[in-house]
């Protein structure tokens, strides 16, 4: 596969190794805005995803607003996977959308969001929530995907559509749509992926070719902390970054401070605390410099953006 133009668009080599340390379901509960500000503005992270329909989407918001330069995208979220912590869309509350359950939330499993959620509803949907983060304050850099539920055909291109129009960088693969999955969070998940493999990856790569040829970053990796492996993260952490290609990678962690609210909501808290502990630790830092590995963030190629 050709080098990414990325690369020498940001002036790099095509051997460079460039990663984006981003933070997910930033938002979801209150543990997780002050994970995000202590590895925002410690270096440990260059980038985040605000979930917006959350509880704590707000208080998120309010620091970017007061922060100016944070690198905070758009956590596309068309789920409510938690048991009893849930929340509903921003759009709507018609059950006629099929985005929501017969308790009036978001789906729990992404395999019920892509059976039944019409595909003009996730459009708003997704459009709506890119909206209320802007009129929050938040200068948005990117859209990307809460448990990889978009990674399906009736879904990517409101997906896409909604990322374009807000003139954002996306979360999206040059060759391998398996980036789009999030795995880990949802047993289910792996349907709407076989789906979107199965019918469209023979054409995926002339898809992404002419997204490229637009003008659309792309990127060509995606590397993820465990969420069920609290011990020996720093190792874990050591292992992927080292080992990964070059081009761009998309690394995700999911940042939490230890809180009781955590300790109620997610049964993966160990994780989530390790997580944050790992990209917190100079350790970490200090392998990343001394692999000459390149941290990037998505405002940088919101930038490259034709026209931005």
């Amino acid at each position: 596969m050709k080098p990414n133009p990325v690369l020498k668009k940001l002036g790099y080599a095509n051997t460079d190794r460039l990663v984006i340390l981003h933070a997910d379901d930033v938002g979801m509960c209150q543990a997780t805005i002050p994970a995000f500000i202590d590895l925002w503005e410690s270096g440990g992270i260059s980038s985040g995803a605000i979930m917006m329909p959350c509880p704590w989407a707000k208080a998120a918001a309010e620091y970017c607003r007061t922060h100016p330069g944070v690198d905070l995208g758009v956590h596309a979220t068309l789920n409510a996977e938690w048991n009893t912590y849930r929340w509903g869309a921003l759009s709507t509350v018609d059950p006629g959308t099929g985005l929501l359950d017969g308790d009036g939330f978001l789906w729990q499993s992404t395999a019920e969001t892509q059976e039944h959620a019409d595909p003009e509803a996730v459009l708003v949907e997704l459009q709506t929530q890119v909206q209320q983060a802007l009129a929050w304050g938040v200068d948005a850099t990117h859209l990307d995907t809460h448990m990889g539920t978009v990674a399906h055909p009736r879904l990517v291109p409101a997906y896409l559509q909604a990322a374009m129009a807000a003139r954002l960088a996306v979360m999206i693969p040059r060759d391998d749509p398996s980036i789009l999955m999030h795995m880990g969070e949802d047993p289910e998940s792996a349907a709407g992926f076989i789906a979107f493999t199965s019918e469209l990856a023979a054409g995926f790569s002339a898809f992404t070719a002419q997204l490229e040829a637009q003008g659309l970053p792309l990127l060509d990796n995606l590397e993820a902390m465990p969420l069920d492996q609290p011990e020996g993260q720093i190792d874990f952490a050591k292992q992927r970054l080292g080992a990964l290609p070059a081009g761009v990678t998309h690394f995700i962690l999911h940042p939490a401070a230890d809180t009781p609210e955590l300790r109620a909501i997610c049964p993966d808290w160990p994780s989530r605390v390790a997580n944050y502990q790992t990209f917190m630790s100079q350790e970490v830092k200090d392998f990343i410099k001394e692999a000459g590995i390149q941290v990037i963030g998505y405002r940088d190629l919101k930038g490259l953006i034709a026209g931005d």
